[in-house]
C-alpha cells in the first residue's frame, strides 16, 4: 500500500496509488497521514477498501512530505561503512544518534534552499523507518513489529553548521527543506526485504551515491530496538537509516551544492525525488 499527500505547502490532503498507479483521494475517508493511519489498526482499514472506487485525483498536483504531523525525527549517522571510511572516521560499535528539526520536511519534488551564506551544503539519500506502534525497550526481533513502513528521505546537511559551529550534528541538519520525504510511504508488507534496497542519488545527471542497505552496519531492526531503549517511539516517528558512500564532502577535492544544481535520487520500491536548487535570502 502506497500512501501520499498532495496539494499546495501547508494544504495538502491524504491519497493513496491504487494497483495501477492512479492517485486517489482519500479526504472522505481519512483527514490525514497522521498517527491513526499509521497505526496497524489504521493500516489494516485501509487495506480493507476498494481503492479503485475512491476518487480519482486529477492532473499531476504537487507531492509533499507523505507524513503529517511528524514528532521526531532521528537519525542515524556514519550506519555504512564505506561512508564512515570517507569521512575518515571510526567504524561505529554502536548506533550513532542525532535528531533533526521536524520543521526541516519537506515534499520529494521541492525546492532545497540553500541557507544564506552556505557553501558546504551536501546531500544523502537515505531510507527512512516509518514507527507504527508505541515501542519502548523491544527487543531486535519484536521491533519489526513496530515499523508500519518506509520512506525515502535526502538528508541534506550544511556541513560547517554541522561540524564547525560547536554543537551536536543536528545544528546542520535542520534548515527549512533539509529532509525532504516521500514520494509516497509504502507499507512494511510491500517491502519484503529492507536489508536489500539500493539507493541512488545523482547531482546534475552525475552519479555521485550508489548503495544497498544490505551494507548497514546496524539493520532495519537493530536501529529500532536500540532507539527504543531510551526513548518512546509513537506511530508517526521517523528514523532514518544513514547514507553509502559518494557525498560531496567525501569526494576529493569536497563538492557541495551550487544554485541551480539538480538532485535526483531513487530507493528500490519508494519511487524517486527530484530537487532544483535554490538561494536561500
Amino acid at each position: 500500500m502506497k500512501l501520499l499527500r498532495y496539494g499546495p505547502a501547508g494544504s495538502e490532503l491524504p491519497g493513496m496509488l491504487d494497483a495501477n498507479g492512479t492517485l486517489r483521494a482519500l479526504s472522505p475517508i481519512v483527514s490525514d497521514i497522521d498517527a491513526t493511519v499509521l497505526s496497524p489498526e489504521g493500516l489494516r482499514f485501509l487495506r480493507a477498501l476498494d481503492a479503485s472506487k475512491l476518487p480519482e485525483v486529477a492532473g499531476t498536483p504537487r507531492l509533499g512530505s507523505p507524513l503529517a504531523a511528524v514528532r521526531e525525527i532521528v537519525a542515524i549517522g556514519l550506519n555504512y561503512r564505506d561512508h564512515a571510511i570517507e569521512a575518515n572516521l571510526p567504524i561505529p560499535t554502536e548506533p550513532v544518534v542525532f535528531s533533526k528539526s521536524t520543521s526541516s520536511i519537506s515534499g520529494p519534488d521541492d525546492d532545497i534552499v540553500l541557507p544564506a551564506g552556505s557553501q558546504k551544503t551536501d546531500w544523502e539519500v537515505e531510507l527512512g523507518i516509518v514507527i507504527g506502534s508505541t515501542t519502548s525497550r523491544v527487543d531486535e526481533q519484536a521491533a519489526w513489529a513496530s515499523i508500519a513502513g518506509y520512506v525515502m528521505v535526502n538528508d541534506v546537511s550544511e556541513r560547517d553548521w554541522q561540524l564547525n559551529r560547536n554543537g551536536q550534528w543536528g545544528k546542520g541538519k535542520s534548515f527549512d527543506t533539509f529532509t525532504p520525504v516521500g514520494p509516497w510511504f509504502v507499507s512494511a508488507d510491500e517491502i519484503a526485504q529492507p536489508g536489500r534496497l539500493e539507493l541512488e542519488l545523482k547531482v546534475n545527471g552525475e552519479q555521485r551515491q550508489s548503495g544497498n542497505t544490505e551494507d548497514l552496519i546496524f539493520p532495519v531492526n537493530t536501529v529500532v530496538s536500540y532507539v527504543s531503549q531510551f526513548m518512546t517511539l509513537k506511530p508517526g516517528d521517523l528514523i532514518i537509516t544513514g547514507t553509502p558512500a559518494g557525498v560531496g564532502l567525501g569526494m576529493k577535492p569536497p563538492q557541495f551544492l551550487k544554485v541551480g544544481d539538480t538532485i535526483a535520487q531513487t530507493i528500490t520500491g519508494l519511487g524517486a525525488q527530484t530537487h532544483r536548487v535554490v538561494n536561500g535570502a
